[in-house]
């Protein structure tokens, strides 16, 4: 298996509060078959699915499938980013879990849920810069 992650997928109890939030946030849905809403990210896609979708899909039942144990990472450029992401965030509609913080190894980070209760860090990393087009790697670009 490829050392990569090349689509993640939400499972959503509410398909069109769940759109509604990511395109508050400026994201652009690409065209998709019915059923599913993707947004193109940097090198990944963010897929949206119908929670009782992806239980059958998987073989179990819905209340099987929880959003609590992992979270989702979106890295800024600056540490005033980040502040500015969960205001945003906020203003669609997520709950914010905590502000933006500054953290023991020496970033800046927030936690926000979105309206399904997939939880989102926003960090700012100053030993991994970004790529000139956003792209993350924990080496940092050069």
């Amino acid at each position: 298996m490829d050392q990569r992650v090349s689509l993640i997928t939400l499972g959503c109890r509410d398909m069109a509060r769940a759109q509604a939030f990511y395109e508050a946030l400026g994201w652009r849905r690409v065209d998709t078959p019915d059923g599913i809403v993707v947004f193109d990210l940097v090198g990944q896609a963010l897929g949206l699915y119908p929670l009782k979708d992806l239980a059958r899909d998987m073989g179990c039942a819905a209340g099987d499938l929880g959003t609590e144990a992992a979270t989702l990472a979106c890295n800024t450029r600056t540490r005033e980013e980040v502040a500015e992401v969960l205001t945003a965030a906020k203003a669609a509609g997520a709950k914010i879990l905590k502000p933006a913080h500054d953290v023991f190894w020496g970033g800046h980070i927030g936690y926000f849920a979105d309206p399904e209760g997939h939880v989102w860090e926003v960090a700012y990393n100053p030993f991994s810069k970004l790529g000139p087009d956003g792209a993350f790697r924990w080496d940092g670009y050069a």
